[in-house]
C-alpha cells in the first residue's frame, strides 16, 4: 500500500504516518517509559532453584502489588466554550454569552465532583487545573475555576496552572478518511504535530511506583497502606512538568486562624467531613477539540489518524484513568450531560441538526 514516491496511499508523505512501537492491536506496556524493569530470574550456580529464587517476586506479583498500592491518575480534558470566530486576532476570539454559560455550568459540575455528596459518592482530589495559552481556553478555565466554589471546599490545595502553549489548538496529524493533503497542510502538520505530541507526553503518564521492597513484608501481614513509601523509577524529562511554576490557591482552612477551623466538638458541628481517597489524583486540562481527539487516540493506543472521526462539543468532558500499572481507559468521551439542550454547540453549530 505504500507507493514508491514516498506517499502513503497517495494521501500524505509516508514519513508523517504515525508508527507505534508495537504492531496494532498489541498494547505497549511501557508506552510512557515508566514501567519497572524486568525481573531477572535468580538461580543457584548449579541452575537449581535455591531459597532466594523461591522467595523472589514474580512480575505478576509485582504488578498486582503496584495496582493495589499505587496511585491512579484521573485526567479530565475539557474543550473550551463557544467563542467568537469572526476575528483573526486571538485576543479578540473570546467566549460568546452562550459559551460563558457553558463554562459556568461546567465549573459547577466539577465543583460537585471536588466536594463530593456523601461517603458513597465521595470527594475527588483535584490537584490542578491546567489550560492552553489561547484566549478562549483561558477565559473558559477562569470561569470554570470561579464556579467550582473551591472556597467552600474543606480539602487540599487546588493549583491553577500557568497557561501552556503546548496545549494550543493545531493540526495534530493527518486524518483518514481524507483526500490528498495539500502542500500547506503537510507543512502545517510538520509544524504542529511535534508540539501536540510533546504535550501528550508531558501530561499523560502513570504515577510513581510504590516501593517494591515492602512486597515481602506485606505477604507476612506486616505492611498497611500508610507505610507504603513512594519511589520513582528513572524517567524522561517529560514528567518534570509538575515542578513548573503555578498559581497555588489553598482551599484548606487557615490553621493560624482558629475561627477558620471549627472544632468538630463545637455545637452544631455534627456533620461528618468527607475525605478524599489517597490513591486517586485528578487533574483538569482545558484545551481544544483537535488536541483532545488526538490525546484520545494516543492514550488508548489507537491510530491517531482516526482523530477526526470523533466529535467533542464545547465544554464537553473527556475523562481518562491511568492505573499505576500503566493501563489506560476512557470513562467519558465528549460528555455534555451537564449542559441543557439549548447549550449544546460544536463551534458555531447549534444543536444536532447539522
Amino acid at each position: 500500500g505504500e507507493e514508491e514516491d514516498g506517499m502513503y496511499h497517495g494521501l500524505f508523505p509516508r514519513r508523517q504516518l504515525w508508527r507505534p512501537r508495537l504492531e496494532y492491536p498489541l498494547w505497549d506496556n511501557d508506552w510512557d517509559q515508566r514501567r519497572p524493569p524486568p525481573i531477572d530470574k535468580v538461580e543457584s550456580e548449579e541452575g537449581v532453584e535455591d531459597e532466594n529464587s523461591k522467595q523472589q517476586m514474580t512480575e505478576a506479583q509485582r504488578d498486582r502489588y503496584i495496582r493495589k498500592k499505587g496511585v491512579t491518575k484521573h485526567i479530565i480534558l475539557i474543550r473550551h466554550g463557544q467563542y467568537d470566530e469572526s476575528h483573526k486576532e486571538d485576543s479578540k476570539r473570546l467566549l460568546t454569552p452562550l459559551g460563558r454559560k457553558q463554562a459556568e455550568l461546567t465549573g459547577k459540575r466539577l465543583g460537585k465532583l471536588i466536594r463530593g455528596v456523601n461517603e458513597e459518592f465521595g470527594p475527588c482530589r483535584v490537584k490542578v487545573v491546567r489550560v492552553s495559552d489561547l484566549a478562549r481556553a483561558k477565559e473558559t478555565a477562569d470561569i470554570i475555576y470561579d464556579n467550582m466554589d473551591v472556597d467552600n471546599f474543606d480539602g487540599e490545595v487546588v493549583e491553577k496552572g500557568e497557561p501552556d502553549p503546548l496545549l494550543n489548538e493545531g493540526r495534530p496529524c493527518h486524518h483518514i478518511p481524507g483526500g490528498r493533503a495539500r502542500a500547506s497542510v503537510v507543512e502545517r502538520t510538520d509544524e504542529h504535530h511535534p508540539r501536540i505530541e510533546q504535550a501528550f507526553r508531558k501530561y499523560f503518564f502513570r504515577a510513581d511506583t510504590p516501593d517494591l521492597s515492602s512486597v515481602d513484608e506485606e505477604k507476612n501481614g506486616s505492611v498497611g497502606r500508610d507505610n507504603v513509601r513512594i519511589c520513582c523509577y528513572p524517567t524522561s524529562d517529560i514528567s518534570n512538568h509538575h515542578h513548573a511554576q503555578s498559581n497555588i490557591i489553598s482551599t484548606s482552612p487557615d490553621a493560624s486562624n482558629p475561627k477558620s477551623s471549627p472544632s468538630a466538638t463545637e455545637e452544631g458541628a455534627t456533620e461528618k467531613k468527607l475525605k478524599t481517597h489517597p490513591q486517586h489524583e485528578f487533574e483538569i486540562i482545558v484545551c481544544h477539540a483537535n488536541v483532545i481527539r488526538y490525546f484520545f487516540c494516543r492514550a488508548l493506543q489507537l491510530p491517531p489518524e482516526a482523530w477526526l472521526r470523533l466529535c467533542t462539543f464545547n465544554c464537553s468532558l473527556t475523562y481518562f484513568t491511568i492505573r499505576p500499572t500503566g493501563t489506560v481507559s476512557c470513562r467519558m468521551l465528549g460528555d455534555i450531560g451537564h449542559l441543557p439542550h439549548e447549550l449544546n454547540t460544536f463551534s458555531m453549530h447549534t444543536g444536532f441538526n447539522w
